[in-house]
Parts: structure tokens; sequence; C-alpha cells
């Protein structure tokens, strides 16, 4: 099964969270793709089965700048070839900013729910101010991830 990795970092621990992602599921005998810098055209190219993003949240509960362009190409093209595929998303944010904590990774998801992209698992928020590894906190996550790809 191909993944595709959507990522949207400020401070780059969303991307050492989606890299550690994507060496499990290549681990697990996925293949994935993965690129900060992914394009719509990217990641149609690639032929996604299944699809993982993983972001933090700025502002007032807004994605990076990095994957806006993307977050958009694909919310205004809403490729019709990946309706009812699976995925998932790991949201970076902070509790202590209340309402807008993992904004970023509500939005993805509202993304994947507009393009009929099933959620597999539920959304895993990982909290700054608890969280000193972050990569190391979404492990048993992304190993329920495998499983739920995998079934």
């Amino acid at each position: 099964m191909k993944v595709a990795i959507i990522s949207g970092s400020v401070y780059g621990t969303a991307e050492e969270v989606a890299r550690h992602a994507a060496s499990i599921l290549k681990t697990a005998g996925f293949e994935t793709s993965y690129s900060p810098r992914a394009s719509l055209a990217d990641l149609q190219a690639f032929g996604p089965e299944a699809f993982l993003a993983v972001t933090s949240t700025t502002g007032m509960g807004e994605l990076p700048d990095n994957v806006q362009p993307l977050y958009f190409a694909i919310r205004d093209q809403l490729p019709a070839a990946w309706r009812g595929l699976p995925g998932a998303v790991i949201a970076l944010g902070d509790a202590s900013y209340g309402d807008t904590f993992c904004g970023g990774g509500e939005l993805m998801r509202e993304l994947f729910g507009e393009l009929g992209i099933r959620e597999v698992l539920p959304m895993l928020r990982l909290d700054a101010s608890e969280s000193v590894n972050p990569e190391a906190d979404a492990e048993p996550w992304l190993t329920e991830l495998v499983g739920a790809l995998k079934g």
C-alpha cells in the first residue's frame, strides 16, 4: 500500500514526526511518499492508497505556511480518486492556547472529510507543553495505524 504523508511545520517538529512516521510505515512494508514541499501534482503522480497528515498549528489555529499551498490546491480540486481511501491525522499543538489547540490538525481532518477520506484512527493530539519527544510519543498510535491500514 502506498501512503502519502503530508506535513505542515513551523519549527521542524512536525517534519521530524512525519519522517519518523515514514520510517515506521516503511519498516511495516508500506511504500511512502514524504516531502515537506510536496505539490498536488507530486501526490497525484505517487498514486496514494492512504494518507497521513502531520501538522503543527500556528497563529489562531491555522496551518503552517509551508503546507498552505498544498492544502488550498487539494481543497480547490478535491481529487475524486481519493474518495474512500483510508487516512489519519497527527496534530501538534500547545494546550495552553485553548480553543485553537491542534487547530491545524482539525483543518486537515475537515479537508479529509471533504475528500471522502475515511478516518481510520481518531486524530492524535501531541501537546508541546507536555511532550519532550513527540516522535516517541507518536509510536503507539503509529503502531495502531499500521494495524488499521493492514486490516
